[in-house]
């Protein structure tokens, strides 16, 4: 494991150890448009699908009661989330095809952890603005994408249409957590799908509140 590694699951280990016993029930009311993105997977009948950083794995069990028979797999950099996992879906989701391991975003490799190459589906939900190299991330899941398939990501958005007093509380709240909105987001998607000949979406939800992008292979 490098140091890099290392040191950042340090810090999620060290910020979440207390916080994941109540994750789900505490983040379901402001990590805003996970269920339509989660709607808006599709998959195919034998479709795999990836989560990049899936925490809790909360995101990955309602893929399975959407999309039951597919192929699921996810990863996190925090062993104390996976712990949370692992437990969520024995619990929850007993019998799916769930897959879970600890890695890094930036340099994952899916097919010596999982055997799977590229998968039909890569989504990734509010762990971007926790990744000081998301650039990097958005490039290495254009790379696990295979033809045909879509990668989506939904995060927090600029907050344009909500009022300035709003949008400074919630920023201000956000980076006590060492989370940071990534406001050139669209910008990024957008430059990461033409270096991989992708086509992208970009749609803003909840007035600002939430960025939703979608990147499709051709």
């Amino acid at each position: 494991m490098n140091l890099a590694f290392s040191d950042t699951q340090t810090r999620m280990d060290r910020m979440y150890r207390h916080q994941r016993r109540i994750y789900d029930l505490t983040r379901r009311h402001y990590l805003l448009g996970r269920s339509h993105m989660l709607d808006d997977l599709r998959p195919p009948a034998d479709g795999t699908i990836l989560e990049v950083g899936c925490g809790t794995a909360y995101n990955l069990i309602e893929a399975a009661k959407r999309y039951p028979g597919r192929q699921l797999c996810g990863f996190d950099i925090s062993t104390e989330m996976l712990a949370s996992a692992r437990h969520s879906v024995e619990r929850r989701s007993p019998g799916s095809s769930i897959s879970l391991a600890i890695g890094d975003a930036k340099d994952f490799d899916a097919q010596a952890v999982f055997g799977v190459e590229t998968f039909d589906r890569v989504f990734t939900s509010y762990t971007l603005s926790m990744i000081p190299d998301w650039p990097v991330v958005l490039d290495r899941m254009a790379r696990q994408v295979a033809p045909g398939g879509t990668i989506h990501v939904v995060d927090f958005g600029d907050c344009a249409d909500l009022p300035r007093t709003a949008k400074s509380l919630l920023y201000g709240w956000l980076g006590k957590f060492g989370v940071e909105p990534r406001q050139n987001l669209q910008d990024i998607l957008r430059g990461v799908a033409i270096e991989h000949d992708l086509q992208a979406t970009f749609t803003p939800l909840y007035r600002g509140y939430a960025q939703y992008g979608v990147m499709q292979k051709r």
